[in-house]
């Protein structure tokens, strides 16, 4: 049964997501998280000695943690109008008869194999976790906002001491962001964390697909080996 427009919600409200600050999401329940983009790797295309030494390197760096981390791979589908276009025009700007017959083949072979063929681009991503324990205070309407009432001077210290105390969970999670980076490094792999507007981009990505492959979207920052 079909839901009207008063019963609908803003997928706003079904992500646990509160904001940003600094390149750490700040979720709803106050937990951190930061979100790094990794560079990938041709396992099979190794030598059997260099996909020992990069299994027993991974294998080092899961047993040197003692938090858990989460590894997610976002797949999507490319889309490469704007590269068929292209030849489009390069085709009609071709003199010479046989280049120009052998650009429109390729240009017509790209547009068959894409109709019936997916291109997905897959990006690696390691997400970091820090749930930071939540004690009541004056601004969340806890034990003190309940004995002192919602005094303005009492509001303004408790948002001073919020502040500061995510500032140092903030400073907190980088610490294990930079043992993430580290091991990852160790591997041969290049990470980086995205920043604010990379992160919405992220989101926006995951939660639009459809819209994504219309307009290319795609982050601002690239990893590469």
């Amino acid at each position: 049964m079909a839901h009207s427009a008063k019963e609908a919600l803003p997928t706003q409200q079904f992500i646990e997501i509160k904001g940003t600050k600094n390149g750490v999401l700040i979720l709803k329940n106050g937990s951190l998280r930061q979100i790094l983009m990794v560079s990938g790797v041709n396992f099979d295309l190794k030598s059997e000695e260099e996909q020992e030494a990069i299994t027993y390197s991974y294998q080092n760096f899961l047993n040197s943690l003692n938090f858990s981390i989460q590894i997610f791979i976002h797949s999507r589908k490319v889309n490469i109008e704007a590269y068929i276009e292209n030849l489009g025009k390069i085709e009609v700007g071709e003199t010479n008869p046989l280049l120009k017959t052998q650009i429109g083949e390729y240009r017509e072979f790209i547009k068959s194999f894409v109709s019936e063929n997916a291109i997905m681009n897959k990006t690696f991503f390691v997400v970091i976790p820090y749930d930071a324990i939540q004690l009541p205070t004056a601004s969340s309407g806890g034990f003190l906002g309940g004995l002192f009432g919602k005094s303005s001077h009492l509001s303004e210290k408790a948002k001073a001491a919020d502040e500061k105390a995510l500032d140092q969970h903030i400073s907190q999670l980088s610490q294990r962001t930079e043992q993430i980076t580290s091991g990852l490094t160790q591997m041969g792999l290049r990470a980086v964390a995205l920043n604010d507007d990379e992160l919405v981009e992220l989101f926006y990505n995951l939660y639009n697909p459809e819209a994504v492959e219309k307009k290319d979207f795609k982050l601002t920052q690239e990893v590469k080996p």
